[in-house]
């Protein structure tokens, strides 16, 4: 297995040659970024290969994160086989049965990995989950992330060997027992405040917390910050407890409000009668939440590649320092392991206690993969 990354920007131009015999290609880019003059670089420069990307937050590559850019992994694999589906998806409600469409498309006896890039606004992530695991069962690593469009949480895209568009689902399939995966998925913040019940939602839109409109107790608790929102909720997402076990907590991230029915929306299911509580963060507890993802991840000092979806609200609560949690996982993989990854609205890896794929909000979740020799 052989892993070429490389970085465009407008002042330089791509950063490495191409590998012409790629087997697949995996791109991020930043929406004013990728064009159609840049798929059809993209797509020049890798002929053979199954090429998959989506617009972004923010592009990693190496050990550094960009913004403006597009990003690259160009992957020569020796006896792993690739395969690549694609579906539409209008609205939000039609996850699951998109998820089913995905994975009866590419299911076969050898799928070891599924590698899942999902439009980030119209999807409802929980469902597009539960829609692949009812058709692959659990036997299946699933990972993957929905794209971004930065903090403005407009349109975004994902391509499937062709441009980028909105409404877009695709799904890598890698087959073959050659293959080794690692994944891991760490968020690092901490809870605040009192736990409060779920008294009315439906799917991904939260109504009311203990008998009271959601989006004003929310805003109570975010003060001046409430100006912002949406986007300022990224630095105060949810924990969502749907059993006793608080190792089985899920972190979930609004993506849009409504006013007129003072409802919340966020990136996945909030189910009636779970518990929530506000989240906050502090950036030596991100930083290492993402160094435990890569010690989740890591697997022997062989060739490989380390595909990294972080939370756009991560990016945006680090700032300045948003390259420390990139470089904590760099530190962690090591020198062998090609890194290359995106800022999202949303993360999907098994969950660390149940190994079960969910969708995560606000984590560092990598993907690692290399082949024996």
């Amino acid at each position: 297995m052989r892993v070429t990354t490389s970085v465009h920007t407008s002042e330089g131009g791509w950063s490495q040659e191409a590998v012409a015999d790629a087997d697949w290609v995996l791109y991020f880019g930043a929406p004013e970024a990728l064009t159609a003059e840049r798929w059809e670089e993209i797509r020049a420069r890798y002929p053979k290969a199954r090429i998959t990307g989506c617009t972004t937050g923010g592009e990693i590559v190496g050990s550094d994160v960009h913004d403006g850019s597009v990003v690259t992994a160009a992957v020569s694999f020796e006896k792993t086989r690739v395969s690549l589906a694609e579906t539409n998806i209008g609205v939000a409600s039609d996850s699951f049965a998109a998820g089913t469409r995905l994975a009866k498309e590419l299911a076969t006896p050898t799928l070891r990995c599924l590698f899942v890039l999902a439009d980030g606004t119209r999807v409802n992530g929980s469902e597009l989950v539960a829609g692949l695991r009812s058709v692959l069962g659990d036997g299946v690593i699933i990972t993957g992330g929905l794209a971004g469009d930065g903090a403005r949480f407009g349109a975004t895209q994902v391509g499937a060997d062709a441009l980028p568009r909105i409404g877009v689902i695709a799904a890598v399939g890698l087959h073959g027992e050659s293959l080794t995966i690692g994944h891991g998925s760490v968020g690092g913040w901490e809870v605040f405040g009192p736990e409060r019940l779920v008294t009315k939602s439906a799917g991904s839109v939260l109504y009311e917390l203990d008998g009271q409109p959601a989006l004003d107790l929310y805003k109570r608790y975010l003060g001046k910050e409430a100006e912002g929102l949406p986007g300022t909720a990224l630095l105060f997402p949810l924990c969502l407890r749907r059993s006793d076990s608080r190792e089985a907590d899920l972190v979930r991230t609004v993506v849009g409000v409504d006013e007129a029915t003072k409802s919340m929306t966020f990136a996945g299911d909030i189910p009636m009668g779970a518990t929530v509580q506000l989240m906050r963060g502090s950036k030596q507890r991100l930083v290492e939440g993402a160094a435990r993802a890569a010690e989740d991840a890591a697997h022997g000092d062989s060739d490989s590649l380390a595909i990294l979806v972080s939370c756009i609200g991560r990016k945006l609560f680090l700032g300045q320092t948003v390259s420390d949690e990139v470089e904590a996982v760099c530190d962690v993989l090591g020198p062998k392991c090609a890194t290359l990854g995106f800022y999202s609205y949303g993360e999907l890896s098994p969950h660390s206690a149940t190994g079960i794929c969910e969708l995560h909000n606000q984590t560092m979740t990598i993907t690692t993969l290399s082949e024996a020799a």
